[in-house]
């Protein structure tokens, strides 16, 4: 039985998606310099499913009628949103929003963005990362809800590298992304970002590196979704 079950993850990632019998959707939460974006790409090309990250933006203001560039600055970043939509003028009524004075509040970004993610889920497998998604598609049962977080010194490393910065600068950034990210998740869910009840998964990323980080959410996935 176990050689068999081997063999059917083995023959998994050299078919694809093939073996999978429905689509599904896989979330990723990540610490900041933790690779998990890399991560989450490299899982959708080994899966060869969609990869959708800030590109959800994009889609938010295609599916709103809006400009794009009404979203640049805002995107995650919580506001109370009964004071904010009465000094805005905002409103909302069955996914149309408007805005006053070309302002519109996070609140209803959060509610596009959410309501993109749910239509993208029902036809097509893919992967997601942030924006809330894990609680955004808590009533999807075919959701596997991964966080990425690593050491210290392995996102050091790499946000100096990848951002040209010094330590302290990559300190900084570091502090005030995770921030930011913990902030507006808590904000719009309820919850703890980064606690390990809201996951299916968490993997520290500095322990196997980026590529089998990767290896494992798609055994995880090709495990539970083989049929």
């Amino acid at each position: 039985m176990y050689y068999k079950v081997v063999m059917i993850l083995k023959m998994g990632f050299e078919k694809g998606v093939e073996l999978m019998q429905t689509n599904y959707v896989i979330t990723i939460g990540r610490q900041f310099g933790s690779g998990g974006r890399k991560i989450a790409k490299k899982v959708a090309d080994m899966l060869e499913i969609e990869f959708y990250d800030k590109s959800l933006i994009a889609l938010a203001a295609k599916e709103s009628g809006l400009s794009e560039n009404l979203f640049d600055g805002i995107d995650e970043k919580p506001t109370n949103s009964l004071l904010y939509s009465l000094v805005m003028g905002l409103q909302s009524d069955r996914g149309n929003f408007y805005r006053y004075g070309d302002v519109l509040n996070s609140d209803s970004i959060f509610r596009i963005q959410s309501q993109v993610i749910q239509d993208l889920v029902k036809n097509k497998s893919c992967v997601v990362v942030g924006r809330c998604s894990d609680y955004v598609l808590r009533e999807n049962k075919n959701t596997v809800n991964v966080f990425i977080h690593a050491d210290e010194e392995f996102k050091l490393e790499r946000v100096m590298r990848i951002y040209k910065q010094s330590e302290k600068e990559a300190l900084d950034t570091m502090k005030k992304t995770d921030k930011k990210r913990g902030n507006y998740y808590n904000f719009y869910t309820n919850q703890e970002w980064g606690n390990v009840t809201n996951y299916d998964i968490a993997l520290n990323s500095a322990c196997l590196g980026i590529d089998d980080t990767a290896k494992i959410i798609c055994d995880f996935v090709k495990t539970r979704f083989v049929k």
